[in-house]
């Protein structure tokens, strides 16, 4: 039995470029592809011999289809073991591989779509720039490091941290308080309404209750009605698409959650976490990374597609696209089997560690032959559906009362589900970020469905387009303007993880099944672990990487 390798040349395996077609046919035998310039991916068909230029370099290669392993090859050492293999390119299995490789080279990411990236989903086009997915990020010093790693740091735009944030009640858009001077003065709660959430904030309410509060029952026992109805009833719209009757509180938002429990009172943990800062004050921060100016947002010039792009050229032939996952087995000898689907034919590879990164309906699915109470678990968790509805109007519609030195300023709009409004939110790309519409245009991005909506995925796109107008022209846009003009519509059937009331319970369960059954080194990963927002997903990377490497720096030792 024979075998031929392909050369390790950029030109033939990078994460946009598939491999190249076979042109013809020769005997039956396993064949092996270059992973990196010392070890192998085992890549098992009906060998198909061709010619492929790489720069120059003309190479005889074996490209394999329908193979079948006999089981000692595949149980034994005859496949080279990878030390780590992600299954999901979005951008937590991105980072968390970006991580690892700085210790750990010799790994993999795979991706069953032919993209990586996840949700986030930029589209340049006609003189507009939008996302479909994700629209921001919270410059976190993770996120921004990860940035800076992957030379994107002339590439951040963050938004004007003074812009307003409004939020619909009794037909009005009224800003939110962005500091504490503004509390006094701001007309979106009543004087009672703020002093009910004052006296509670100090400890003044109802003690905590002996079971997992949803973030309704905390927010209304410690700051009152108003605070709830009028402020975190839409920010759960906006940021989860979710029901904060359901959605845990220490789940959702733990650091608030968090300061009650230290604390005695969301004030008390405050004065708590300062007074332990100042004790334990962090390292000095990386001179490397940008300031941001008060509380902003951030993105990249091109949009946030160019961090999960600028990870892929990074991380260069290590991403594979277009590999569905079909099977995981615990190999005799230690670390795993993986068996995908490629457009190449069946490859398998080995091991030491998994990190799973996919939703956690698929890791359930691929996870079940190895763990059922693991694969139960994690198929309870719920994704919402919501849709992403992109159009622009030109500046003259934007009603007068809206506009400021002429223009449409500020962050955007959150509706709560009382005030008659299909829509969860709007937010102004053409005024939060450079360069997002062409001059005279205004851009919104509107985010519409969710747990409180879910007939969204019956609804046309034309049907989501007029739903959202509609909204708009009540106190946005005047009423008699020109029809919007669509840029995308997108519809994400199975969008948001719902941190729901047992969710770390539920985590917790699926974590120790794998651990029962033997499966260590198998991590899970991604936004139904870490949290919902891009920043998260990218800090949660850097905890998860270290996980992975403090077992691999183990394993190397047994």
């Amino acid at each position: 039995m024979t075998t031929t390798a392909v050369v390790n040349h950029p030109s033939i395996f990078t994460h946009r470029s598939p491999l190249p077609s076979p042109s013809s046919s020769s005997s039956s035998s396993p064949s092996f592809l270059f992973l990196n310039r010392t070890n192998f991916i085992p890549y098992f068909s009906t060998s198909k011999r061709s010619s492929v230029n790489c720069n120059g370099w003309r190479t005889r290669c074996s490209v394999a289809k329908n193979y079948t392993v006999p089981p000692s090859e595949v149980d034994g050492n005859q496949l080279p073991e990878l030390d780590c293999v992600v299954v999901g390119a979005g951008i937590s299995g991105l980072c968390i591989a970006k991580v690892i490789s700085a210790n750990y080279p010799n790994l993999m990411v795979t991706e069953a779509r032919d993209r990586a990236g996840g949700n986030i989903t930029t589209v340049e086009r006609d003189g507009y720039l939008w996302e479909e997915g994700p629209n921001s990020f919270q410059p976190s010093d993770p996120m921004l490091t990860m940035a800076v790693d992957c030379g994107l740091k002339d590439d951040l735009v963050l938004g004007d941290p003074d812009a307003p944030r409004f939020v619909l009640w009794k037909d009005k858009l009224r800003p939110v308080p962005g500091k504490l001077t503004d509390l006094p003065f701001f007309d979106l709660m009543s004087i009672p309404g703020k002093l009910r959430a004052g006296f509670g904030a100090i400890g003044l309410r109802p003690s905590p209750p002996g079971y997992e509060e949803s973030v309704e029952q905390f927010v209304r026992r410690n700051l009152g009605a108003e605070v709830f109805e009028r402020l975190i009833e839409p920010f759960c719209s906006g940021v989860y698409a979710g029901d904060p009757s359901k959605l845990s509180m220490k789940a959702a938002f733990g650091k608030v959650w968090k300061l009650e429990q230290t604390g005695g009172s969301i004030i008390g943990g405050t004065f708590k976490a300062i007074k332990e800062r100042s004790s334990n004050p962090k390292p000095p921060r990386d001179p490397r990374l940008p300031t941001p100016k008060g509380q902003t947002v951030g993105s990249f010039r091109k949009g946030l597609r160019m961090l999960p792009d600028a990870i892929c050229e990074r991380l260069g032939s290590k991403v594979k696209l277009s590999w569905k996952l079909s099977s995981i087995t615990k190999s005799d000898k230690g670390g795993y089997l993986l068996t995908y689907e490629t457009p190449e034919g069946v490859v398998s590879l080995r091991s030491r560690s998994i990190v799973m990164t996919v939703p956690s309906y698929v890791a359930s699915n691929i996870l079940r032959p190895l763990s059922v109470a693991a694969a139960d678990a994690l198929s309870s968790f719920y994704y919402p559906p919501v849709a992403a509805v992109t159009i622009s109007y030109p500046q003259e519609a934007i009603r007068d009362e809206r506009l400021v030195d002429g223009e449409l300023k500020g962050f955007g709009q959150l509706h709560p589900r009382s005030q008659g409004v299909e829509t969860l939110g709007t937010i102004y790309s053409s005024s939060l970020f450079p360069n997002r519409a062409p001059n005279g245009r205004v851009l919104l991005l509107n985010y519409i469905g969710g747990a409180t909506n879910t007939e969204i995925v019956s609804k046309t796109e034309s049907q989501l387009v007029e739903a959202v107008d509609r909204d708009l022209r009540k106190m946005l846009i005047k009423p008699k303007a020109q029809d919007p003009f669509v840029t995308g519509v997108r519809v994400w059937p199975q969008a948001i993880p719902q941190f729901l009331v047992g969710h770390l319970d539920t985590l917790g369960t699926a974590k120790a099944a794998l651990s029962d059954n033997g499966l260590d080194g198998l991590f899970l990963g991604g936004n139904y672990v870490s949290g919902v927002a891009l920043g998260r997903c990218v800090e949660g990377a850097y905890e998860i990487a270290s996980e992975v490497t403090g077992f691999l720096s183990q394993y190397a030792y047994k």
